[in-house]
């Protein structure tokens, strides 16, 4: 009887035994599939090509440029060419009308001319006038003087004789004396006339006319225009029979296969930019075209461009067909980093820890945080240089917008 009341105790013990092992397992159970799930876009770790770029604006300028302006005022006598013909070396392309240049080449002349001879009459001691008039006083005075000089031998011998007296030969020796200071002042006046002041000014005046005479006689060559280089005449702002003021533009021709774009890049960007990175240009003019060129020269310096600190940057234009034109503003693209066949990712399945970059693994529908090393990144991809594999799958985001964490059980959404 007890065995039996023994047993039973031990029967009812294992039945409630099982009883809260199954319940406890139905609660298991129900926690699990009623537990919260987070949708999330996933993506998987893929190799490509990826690249850093930086865009700015830049101006186009020819490399073989000739710009024509009017050397004098004037008017447009004749116009050769049309705007966007092209031309070769030496062509004519327009003619000024060459009175005015004629007439300032025959007053340059006249003053030249006259500056000649007041410098030679200051060199020879005055006018040919003044010259041939001292010229004359010399000789009536050298005249005088043999006469008196030959009184005196007269005198000098009738006093040996005694027939004159010491009074008469002093006198005449006297008029000898003041013959002699008369020469002397007339030679004094003929080569002394001007002083070493006077000899500068004539000179300086004389080099003035002198290139006052050159100006002019460019001025009146210039009334031809012709152009020095073979190109294409992109600029002609004036017209027949117009009349311009010294100064002026006429016309620009330039070799439009031969271009350079100069390009201001903020500072931060300066350090990324070398020699021989290739560019993408783009011009709203033609939306449809982009050219190709590269760096030639990078930034060496800071300069300030309005309220920006920028460095300068050249750029040849490697593709010029003659549909860029000078002066036109442009988009510019510099690639300074460009990596082949890379595992990458995109930019936004990327977080960073402080300097520290992590990704989230999609590991049995639970996010695994894991440390990634990065190459180039720039606003969609993301080079990952270790921490996953090719066809690694990753989250990008959740659905709705949530953060992530570690550990978080999620439905994949591809």
């Amino acid at each position: 009887m007890a065995a039996n009341s023994s047993s039973s105790r031990t029967a009812q013990i294992v039945i409630w035994g099982t009883v809260f092992i199954l319940l406890v397992a139905t609660v298991f159970a129900v926690r699990s599939m009623t537990r919260e799930r987070v949708s999330i876009r996933t993506t998987q770790v893929v190799y490509g090509d990826i690249s850093r770029t930086s865009p700015t604006n830049g101006k186009v300028e020819p490399l073989d440029d000739y710009q024509a302006h009017a050397a004098v005022a004037g008017q447009v006598q004749e116009i050769y060419v049309d705007l966007g013909d092209k031309v070769k070396a030496g062509a004519l392309l327009l003619k000024m009308d060459d009175k005015y240049a004629l007439a300032n080449l025959a007053h340059a002349n006249s003053t030249l001319q006259a500056a000649e001879l007041a410098a030679s009459d200051v060199n020879n001691g005055g006018t040919r006038d003044e010259r041939n008039t001292s010229a004359g006083d010399m000789n009536r005075a050298r005249l005088q003087r043999q006469q008196d000089e030959a009184s005196l031998e007269a005198l000098e011998k009738l006093q040996q004789q005694g027939a004159a007296s010491a009074g008469e030969v002093a006198a005449a020796q006297h008029r000898v004396a003041v013959d002699d200071s008369n020469i002397r002042s007339i030679q004094q006046h003929t080569t002394q006339r001007y002083g070493d002041a006077d000899k500068a000014r004539a000179e300086a005046n004389l080099a003035d006319a002198r290139a006052a005479v050159a100006a002019a006689q460019s001025s009146y060559s210039n009334a031809d225009i012709r152009t020095p280089i073979a190109g294409t005449v992109y600029y002609l702002p004036v017209s027949q029979y117009d009349y311009v003021d010294a100064g002026v533009d006429l016309i620009y021709v330039a070799d439009l296969t031969r271009l350079r774009i100069t390009a201001y890049f903020d500072e931060p960007e300066i350090g990324n930019l070398a020699a021989g990175q290739p560019v993408k240009i783009k011009w709203e003019a033609h939306p449809e075209k982009e050219w190709h060129g590269h760096i030639t020269q990078a930034p060496t310096t800071i300069i300030t461009y309005g309220t920006r600190n920028v460095g300068e940057c050249f750029i040849t234009v490697d593709d010029a067909d003659g549909v860029l034109q000078p002066n036109a503003n442009v988009t510019i693209t510099v690639t300074t980093a460009e990596h082949k066949h890379v595992l990458s990712i995109p930019r936004e399945a990327l977080h960073f820890d402080g300097a520290q970059a992590y990704v989230f693994r999609v590991i049995q529908d639970k996010l695994v945080r894991t440390p990634v090393r990065t190459g180039i990144i720039n606003d969609n991809w993301a080079e990952v240089m270790g921490g996953l594999s090719e066809g690694d799958v990753i989250a990008r985001n959740a659905i709705p917008n949530r953060d992530l964490s570690d550990g978080l059980d999620v439905t994949p959404v591809p």
